[in-house]
């Protein structure tokens, strides 16, 4: 199940973001344009996950066979010539102890897990989630593709002012 052509705003788990989602009839009129789809600069940007798989991974040289996640990672931004559009970035996730650090990393980015805690991964969160990641590109069959390189963890919030010691001084008759 593959989501290359996900509009703006649709989320395909069908939540309440999506759009009106219906069947056409073969005499309807259509208006909406679809994003324009963009390969973005090397760069940090914001992120949503759309969706995500599940799936298998059958072994490699590096891996043996494991269960694996494709998460849908849409990005807004502007492609090299300033074009602002959207990319859509399949990432997998292999689950195995080999690169736990790589989910930990995932899981810390959008927010699900402190640096250094344990955490039962609640895929059902997954989609919707929101983080900050690195992107870069790559080259296959001489097209470049957009790659997800870290997620980052998310900007700790600032504590709590503490409340200033109040003076106190006593005056009669006041409380």
């Amino acid at each position: 199940m593959s989501y290359g052509n996900v509009p703006e705003g649709f989320v395909p788990n069908g939540s309440a973001d999506s759009f009106d989602d219906r069947e056409f009839g073969w005499d309807d009129e259509i208006e909406k344009d679809g994003p324009d789809y963009i390969t973005l600069p090397e760069g940090d940007y914001d992120f949503e996950v759309v969706d995500f798989e599940r799936a298998r991974h059958e072994g490699s040289e590096k891996l043996p066979p494991c269960n694996k996640a494709i998460v849908h990672i849409r990005i807004k931004g502007k492609d090299a010539s300033g074009h602002e559009g959207v990319t859509i970035i399949r990432h997998q996730l292999f689950l195995h102890t080999k690169v736990e650090g790589m989910l930990c990393a995932f899981f810390t980015g959008i927010g699900q897990r402190k640096k250094g805690e344990k955490l039962k991964m609640n895929w059902a969160m997954v989609p919707g989630s929101r983080g900050r990641c690195k992107v870069g590109t790559r080259e296959y069959n001489g097209k470049t593709y957009n790659e997800i390189k870290k997620f980052y963890e998310p900007a700790s919030s600032q504590p709590a002012p503490q409340p200033q010691q109040a003076q106190m001084s006593f005056e009669q008759g006041k409380f």
